[in-house]
């Protein structure tokens, strides 16, 4: 039975999300706790296909060990009547199933068990409703599964749960648009970098961003850290660090799209990338422009004082390096350019570059272990190492192709 009182609080945590991945996770962890359901999944409709964006699911998490999380799902199901969620997204009606193996071969949609039989779990109760905006056009579908009773038996959702479901997802649409708004001014930013730099595209700065998050929860989770900082700082950090080069705006193109090495000279002029990025964020009005300017300003510095810019002349409205300048050392340099420093490493050395090749696995992850107290800090390293199957994971949800998520959302 859900507590009622949890809704209102649950509407107003998800109304304070401004990135959207954030945003899903948050939204499916409340309704899973308010259902008291074992799992459950968000589709969101994107290039009119539903795309699945989060999923959850506690049986099999639980079999990972303590602070331990599951890879991330990528897949896409189209929207007709074949399919349990595409059912919902196409007809905007709820479909409350008993159970899933006890379909009637009479309807349209059926259930796909090879998930279940790959990951060895076994999906009973199902609950799906469409997130419909206020033009009652239906921009994605929440679905959780195997309800559980309170001494840990499946039983079905009832017809109260629907209700309620059906209500959450009224406030849900509502902070998804929201997010999708600042995920997409985001994306515009971007774009205009990409125009002058081929390397800073749409899915490098998802990349970086989802890394960064993840990075930062196991680094944070290791030390102890409180939960409600955990989600607050991981909102602000994969917003920012979508933003970690937006510098690049500053520099000459014929810099920037240089296909070889840069000279000397060049090398300083690119360096200067770091503070331009910072100035657009000067005299900051709120948290994330203050993490955003961190994060632009630090994510080249390096743990043993060697990276750039370091200390800097701060004038109004106007940075600039200090001659014969080191750079920050340690932790002098902020958290969260520590681990954008990192994440962006990873996906250069995994991407290709106009100057270089792909690298293979195993000399990335032997040039970030023997860089580890170098280039990066220590323990950000560790907690990279310990998500690494989930950043691989992250990678294939942003791939350097045309195949890949749209750079921007639906309207």
């Amino acid at each position: 039975m859900v507590q009622t009182d949890l809704i209102p609080r649950a509407i107003l945590d998800i109304g304070e999300v401004n990135d959207l991945d954030i945003l899903l996770e948050r939204i499916l962890t409340h309704v899973r706790r308010f259902f008291n359901a074992d799992a459950g999944s968000i589709y969101l409709v994107e290039n009119n296909v539903l795309n699945i964006r989060y999923t959850q699911n506690e049986t099999l998490r639980n079999r990972l060990g303590p602070d331990r999380k599951l890879v991330y799902t990528t897949f896409s199901l189209p929207i007709d009547d074949r399919s349990i969620a595409g059912y919902v997204a196409a007809n905007g009606r709820s479909l409350n199933i008993p159970d899933v193996h006890q379909l009637d071969d009479s309807l349209p949609y059926h259930f796909n068990g090879e998930p279940d039989r790959i990951s060895a779990y076994k999906t009973s109760s199902m609950l799906t409703v469409a997130i419909t905006n206020q033009q009652a056009k239906v921009i994605g579908v929440m679905q959780i599964i195997n309800a559980r009773a309170g001494t840990g038996e499946i039983i079905p959702f009832t017809t109260a749960d629907e209700s309620q479901m059906n209500l959450f997802a009224v406030s849900a649409a509502l902070a998804v648009e929201r997010a999708q708004l600042t995920r997409n001014v985001i994306m515009r930013l971007v774009s205009m970098a990409e125009m002058r730099d081929p390397n800073e595209t749409g899915p490098h700065i998802n990349r970086v961003a989802a890394y960064a998050v993840e990075i930062y929860e196991q680094y944070s989770w290791n030390r102890s850290r409180p939960r409600e900082e955990i989600e607050k700082q991981k909102d602000l950090l994969r917003i920012a660090a979508m933003l970690h080069d937006v510098g690049k705006i500053g520099i000459s193109d014929l810099i920037l799209k240089k296909p070889a090495r840069l000279t000397a000279d060049e090398y300083e002029i690119m360096k200067m990338h770091a503070i331009l990025g910072a100035r657009i964020f000067h005299q900051p009005q709120s948290e994330f422009e203050t993490m955003a300017a961190e994060v632009a300003l630090t994510h080249h510095e390096k743990w043993d004082g060697s990276g750039y810019p370091g200390d800097i002349v701060r004038q109004p409205g106007f940075f600039s390096m200090k001659a014969a300048n080191r750079g920050l050392k340690g932790e002098q340099i902020p958290l969260s350019g520590r681990i954008v420093a990192l994440a962006d490493v990873y996906d250069a050395l995994t991407s290709p570059r106009c100057y270089k090749e792909i690298w293979k696995e195993d000399r990335v992850l032997t040039e970030i272990k023997n860089n580890s107290g170098t280039h990066f800090d220590p323990e950000v390293t560790k907690a990279f190492f310990t998500r690494l199957d989930v950043i691989k994971s992250l990678a294939e949800r942003f791939p350097d192709t045309a195949n890949g998520p749209p750079l921007l959302i639906d309207p």
